[in-house]
């Protein structure tokens, strides 16, 4: 199957930056949203990043004309019916997922792959509803997708060889680098970051120390561009209850049991960047 139409279900920040990098790798891309001003939002969202990139230089006038021509927005997801590829990109919610993955099962043609954005969800259990498992797995992108070079390729135990091919060159196709995980919560990324910022956040909560000099020590005496507060708080402090919880459920290791400081936080909305105030204040 030659990957020519690629759909994307969601349009916030990560689903916009999805469908931003699909239209901009010279797909024809439709995204979708539940509501006409949510999918402005990201419609617009998208529009403004190519703005950007022209009055930088990074984009001429005709390529931003090209990428919108590309890009196509709808509320339905009878649209959808002759995508080659569609990538999920909602609610880190199971219910959803599964409410979604069996309504596109219906509605797109045989071969079409249905993808996971999922961070830490089963994607086997996403795959398990359809009468296409084999054509079921992850793409995993990390924020901001179209700047990230990493996409998490995930496996689950009834995906095809041929359909973790297709993604893999599709991946390429966008630009970025893949990485192929088993379905198993975490994946590679989340699995072994998750503990670490659960740490940094009982440090704060048992008063070892403050949340600066915590960001402070781990920029410079480990080199990473940010600190875990300042990185919590562009992930999102909910995204990371939700990949927290997931781990936490499938291995019930201590390490990633969520903190009661980060569960009171997402509770009250102080949720990062997107909340406008998280461990700092935007």
């Amino acid at each position: 199957m030659t990957i020519r139409k690629v759909g994307v279900i969601g349009a916030g920040l990560m689903g916009s930056g999805i469908a931003q990098t699909c239209a901009q790798s010279g797909y024809e891309t439709l995204v979708r949203e539940i509501n006409q001003p949510l999918l402005d939002k990201g419609v617009k969202r998208i529009h403004d990043a190519w703005d950007t990139m022209a009055s930088k230089g990074k984009l001429t006038a005709e390529q931003v004309a090209e990428n919108r021509a590309r890009l196509h927005a709808t509320l339905e997801l009878a649209d959808f019916a002759e995508c080659d590829v569609v990538i999920e990109v909602i609610l880190e919610n199971m219910e959803e997922k599964i409410r979604l993955f069996t309504a596109l099962d219906h509605i797109l043609k045989p071969g079409a792959l249905i993808l996971s954005n999922t961070s830490s969800l089963s994607v086997t259990q996403m795959g398990a509803v359809t009468k296409r498992a084999d054509k079921v797995c992850g793409l995993h992108f990390f924020n901001p997708a179209p700047v990230m070079r990493l996409v998490e390729i995930v496996k689950t135990i009834s995906t095809s060889d041929e359909t973790i091919a297709q993604v893999q060159e599709f991946a390429k196709s966008l630009g970025k680098t893949s990485v192929l995980a088993k379905d198993t919560a975490g994946f590679i990324v989340n699995f072994l970051l998750i503990p670490y910022l659960i740490a940094a956040i009982r440090m704060l909560e048992n008063g070892m120390a403050t949340r600066d000099d915590i960001d402070a020590a781990m920029k410079l005496g480990c080199g990473y561009p940010m600190g875990p507060f300042t990185l919590l708080d562009y992930v999102g402090l909910d995204t990371t209850l939700w990949a927290a919880e997931a781990i936490y459920e499938e291995f019930k290791d201590p390490l990633y049991a969520p903190p009661p400081l980060l569960r009171r936080m997402v509770v009250s909305g102080m949720t990062g960047r997107k909340s406008g105030r998280g461990f700092y204040e935007y």
